[in-house]
């Protein structure tokens, strides 16, 4: 079973809700991303949630590229 620590990812507001609230939660919810970062996310790519940036195929393909690099420690 995979996890995560919330409190690392998320910002505070947002740690102690549940998954299914986080998912729907604007990508400002992410530790590091700006109000502005998602308006920017929205206009580029049309993401809006935490669940959309996961389910953008570029973040995909590069998740996938990565994992092909054996190279990396």
């Amino acid at each position: 079973m995979a996890s995560i620590d919330l409190d690392k990812v998320l910002d505070k507001a947002w740690a102690d809700k549940a998954l299914p609230e986080i998912l729907q939660a604007p990508v400002s919810a992410l530790k590091g991303v700006s109000d502005h970062d998602g308006e920017l996310l929205d206009q580029a790519f049309g993401v809006k949630t935490v669940a959309d940036l996961a389910k953008l195929k570029y973040v995909r393909w590069a998740q996938a590229l990565a994992a092909l690099d054996t190279t990396a420690k």
